[in-house]
């Protein structure tokens, strides 16, 4: 792509043919002299492919990488400046671990040449062996000396990044490496190689035991975290769950089951009361549902019978970190199978067809319909609770934006307001949700890249966005309006860190301290932010605050036709603290 005179070639050249080659799209940045070089490659060699995508943050970088990689399947690129860009990215990539993304992170350090490093700046950006900052929650990390060693590490990172379980890796290029002139060829990785590993298949014997375990079971129960990580996993769980007759219960962590399949019972814990075989098909959170949990003291009771059996078929305790408890507490199964859910529920369900014959499946199947209904009544009952109290309820919302959205080709990004939308939602589509949203200050990033891999196919992209965390990272509003990221954004706006000030009111109960002082430190309040203002600041349409329920239709409305249009939109709801 340079011109004559600049056909000279250069060390950072060959890590822009590897992107190429590993067909990685975007890439998301904040600009930082220590790959200098490798911008210049991308821009001028590589015709700015990736993609740039310039970000306000590190943090939004990653998380937009995450997003991404969540809604596609497909990794994304977030390059990160020197030691202190991997600093302000920490706890993005963190989250990327924690839920299995696959972020391709480009660092750069140095110089490590000391005669070649710029007095001070070089010096306080540069660290020895800068990967070990993000090891304990990264993959793999590698940090090559040579050019030579670029290719083949590259290779390995993006093998090790998509085999399951996948998760972020770090590559660290030395400054001072990727601006020599390239004065010889580097080969690259053989085009016929195959790049990711083939998925782990299940023990033919294990996978059998599993088989007669659940065909003898009166009341089996499925819970699953990871399975819909794949669009063949949402399918693959129906079938199987419609074979056994048996009710399933969604994590949420990837979208793994219809919302509104009469097998669904997520939410209804009682199905766990009188469980006779628990299946677990890619989960580690499997505590949350299974158990009661009085948060002032910390108590957690079981409410799965003592005698019932579980099996355990997923990736245990593969790449898990000495550092980080992501992996939660150990689940000490009857049956434990290592295996790809992707390959090991259709060979369940193969095994399940010859062994449960229909009367008994439909037996199972009458039993968990009769008790979700009862559960859906209870729901709709309190949906219509203050229906048109001021500030809006969350059904309220939920329902209005279910109205507006529901003839539209629509993807839900994180936040799921308190379940309201899995209750009311027709999750119909393996598409329409990568996962439930994580942590403060993750989400508006990872739905920014949840809309950008559904921007191609024109989907109408929601994100049910809380004030608290839009205010770590306003900034990232402008990524959308300056990449073209059309999506709909509707706030959560309860004016407070009201999860926090939830806790601060259990701690005033159990001490007998005022309850009514438990919002210091927490509302978000005098002055109440602008969100609409601060949007349309940025290059958005926006509205807001809106707090009579009467106006949402027609505030919907608008914003989705500005969104279609190719607009990002922004209405700033004012809600019920829950």
């Amino acid at each position: 792509m340079r011109g004559t005179q600049a056909m000279k070639r250069w060390a950072s050249d060959i890590i822009v043919d590897l992107l190429h080659a590993y067909e990685l799209p975007f890439a998301a940045l904040n600009p930082g002299a220590s790959y200098r070089g490798l911008h210049d490659s991308i821009v001028n060699y590589g015709g700015n492919k990736p993609v740039m995508m310039l970000c306000q943050h590190e943090e939004t970088a990653v998380q937009i990488a995450h997003g991404y990689a969540k809604a596609s399947g497909k990794p994304m690129v977030a390059i990160l400046h020197n030691l202190v860009g991997l600093l302000h990215a920490n706890m993005a990539i963190y989250y990327a671990y924690a839920d299995r993304a696959p972020v391709f992170i480009i660092g750069a350090t140095g110089p490590m040449d000391e005669t070649k490093r710029r007095p001070r700046i070089d010096w306080i950006h540069t660290a020895l062996v800068q990967g070990e900052a993000v090891r304990a929650y990264t993959k793999w990390d590698y940090q090559p000396t040579v050019i030579d060693g670029v290719p083949e590490s590259f290779a390995r990172a993006y093998g090790v990044m998509m085999t399951e379980p996948r998760g972020p890796i770090y590559m660290c290029y030395d400054a001072w490496l990727q601006e020599q002139p390239l004065e010889r060829d580097v080969p690259l990785p053989p085009s016929s190689a195959q790049k990711v590993p083939a998925p782990m298949a299940p023990d033919p014997g294990s996978l059998e035991k599993a088989a007669n375990m659940l065909a003898a079971a009166k009341r089996p129960v499925i819970l699953a975290e990871f399975v819909g990580r794949e669009p063949a996993g949402f399918q693959a769980l129906v079938e199987l769950a419609e074979t056994l007759g048996a009710p399933v219960w969604d994590v949420n962590a990837r979208l793994n089951f219809p919302s509104r399949h009469p097998l669904n019972l997520s939410m209804v814990k009682d199905v766990f009361r009188d469980a006779d075989v628990l299946l677990c098909l890619d989960t580690r959170d499997w505590e949350r549902a299974t158990t009661e949990l009085v948060s002032t003291t910390r108590q957690v009771t079981s409410v799965v019978p003592a005698g019932c059996k579980w099996i355990d078929i997923g990736f245990g305790d593969l790449e898990i970190s000495s550092w980080a408890m992501d992996y939660q507490r150990l689940a000490h199964a009857d049956l434990r199978i290592l295996a790809d859910t992707t390959l090991a529920i259709p060979a369940l369900t193969s095994l399940l067809k010859q062994k449960v014959s229909r009367d008994q499946a439909q037996r199972r199947r009458h039993a968990a319909e009769a008790l979700g209904r009862k559960a859906r009544a209870e729901w709709e009952k309190e949906a219509k609770q203050d229906w048109d109290a001021s500030p809006i309820t969350l059904p309220r919302l939920a329902t209005e934006m279910w109205n507006a959205i529901k003839g539209e080709d629509w993807v839900l990004t994180a936040n799921t307001l308190e379940d309201w939308t899995r209750i009311l939602w027709d999750f119909d589509k393996p598409y329409r949700h990568p996962g439930k949203s994580l942590g403060t200050a993750t989400q508006l990033g990872m739905s920014l890249g949840v809309a950008l891999a559904h921007r191609e196919a024109k989907r109408l992209v929601v994100d049910i966005q809380p004030d608290g965390d839009l205010m770590f990272d306003a900034g990232a509003l402008w990524v959308a309006a300056k990449h073209r990221i059309p999506m709909l954004v509707v706030m959560y706006n309860n004016r407070a860190y009201y999860n926090d000030w939830e806790h601060q009111i259990r701690m005033a109960k159990l001490r007998g301290t005022p309850e009514e002082r438990a919002y210091i430190g927490m509302d978000m309040d005098d002055p109440a932010p602008d969100f609409a203002a601060l949007a349309k600041s940025l290059g958005w349409y926006a509205e807001g605050p809106i707090d009579k329920p009467g106006d949402l239709a027609p505030a919907l409305k608008r914003a989705i036709a500005k969104v279609k249009a190719g607009q990002p939109a922004l209405l700033d709801t004012i809600t019920q603290k829950r």
